[in-house]
């Protein structure tokens, strides 16, 4: 009997891993990370894990027995050390496509939002306050230039919902893109810098890696407009968010809409919960029902496919 054990118990309910390990003599075994280590018997001895947002390390690799593959619950896999999983003959997984529509939604969300003066203005009305209009001031997005800070699945779809708005123009960074499918979508390949000068508004749907990590900092920062809104949904390492608090307070950027952040969950002393110019949400923009079913569905099939002598679905690496 195969043993399939999920590090860390974030949902709750498995409805969807059982159906599809249906098809295997299975046991499916939740852990809580909070209770694991190197040292921990049960992982040791799995055949698969299911790895949500727990730290699957070297040190946590080396000690695996008989594992053949770690599949990862989303699209990043940044809490997986790749290269020792690589070295040790094992597979890593991911699920790169199940939530295109949500977290392109909550760009869009985070965006008007921050545009609108939404939450600011639930804010004051709810003290008293009335006739908000010019405090802050609002701009409108007919005309504006929308920046894509890269250019996969999730910002083109993003790309596509912003296309009703009147943007004057929409300019990417993204250089592991060619080109010619950038403009063949309407947009304008950029350098880094002349996005982030000429830009009203920027979304960032990049990776973190080591070539993304702290991206945006305060010399990035400097080259915005003033009254220019950032948005990031891809991972909070992506920006200095020191550096981007310094630039809310100092108000040297417009506003901020931040589903991730550098830790998580964010600090209760972070400065960023007492500023009115950004809106934060809780790296939940990946969420709905319907993304939630195909996310654990995938990340299963990606198991059951190497625990039947195949290759997953979506791969990582390659053994």
């Amino acid at each position: 009997m195969y043993k399939i054990v999920v590090t860390d118990d974030r949902f709750g309910s498995y409805i969807e891993e059982k159906e599809v390990f249906n098809k295997l003599n299975a046991e499916l075994i939740i852990l809580n990370s909070a209770n694991i280590d190197k040292n921990n018997l049960q992982v040791q001895h799995a055949d698969a894990l299911l790895v949500n947002l727990y730290p699957i390390s070297k040190e946590i690799i080396i000690n695996l027995k008989n594992c053949k593959i770690i599949s990862r619950y989303g699209v990043g896999y940044d809490n997986v050390d790749v290269e020792s999983a690589t070295q040790k003959g094992i597979w890593v997984s991911y699920v790169p496509d199940y939530s295109i529509e949500d977290v392109s939604d909550q760009a869009l969300a985070l965006l008007l939002g921050n545009i609108r003066k939404i939450a600011y203005k639930d804010k004051m009305i709810r003290k008293g306050k009335w006739n908000l209009y010019s405090n802050p001031p609002i701009h409108r997005m007919k005309g504006a230039v929308l920046g894509l800070i890269g250019y996969g699945a999730i910002a083109k779809r993003f790309h596509e919902k912003t296309s009703a708005f009147g943007f004057s123009k929409v300019m990417v960074y993204d250089p592991f893109i060619k080109e010619k499918i950038i403009t063949n979508r309407g947009a304008f390949p950029s350098e880094l810098a002349a996005l982030l000068s000429e830009a009203d508004y920027i979304s960032i749907h990049v990776p973190l890696n080591d070539t993304s990590k702290k991206l945006i900092g305060e010399k990035q920062l400097d080259l915005m407009k003033k009254n220019s809104i950032l948005i990031n949904t891809s991972r909070g390492g992506v920006i200095d968010e020191q550096a981007l608090t310094n630039a809310l307070v100092k108000k040297q950027i417009a506003g901020a809409g931040l589903d991730v952040f550098e830790k998580e969950p964010i600090s209760n002393n972070s400065p960023l919960l007492k500023l009115n110019n950004v809106i934060l949400s809780d790296h939940t923009g990946w969420y709905s029902e319907e993304s939630l079913k195909e996310l654990k569905t995938k990340a299963a099939m990606n198991v059951l496919a190497v625990l039947k002598g195949g290759s997953p679905v979506y791969p990582v690496n390659n053994i």
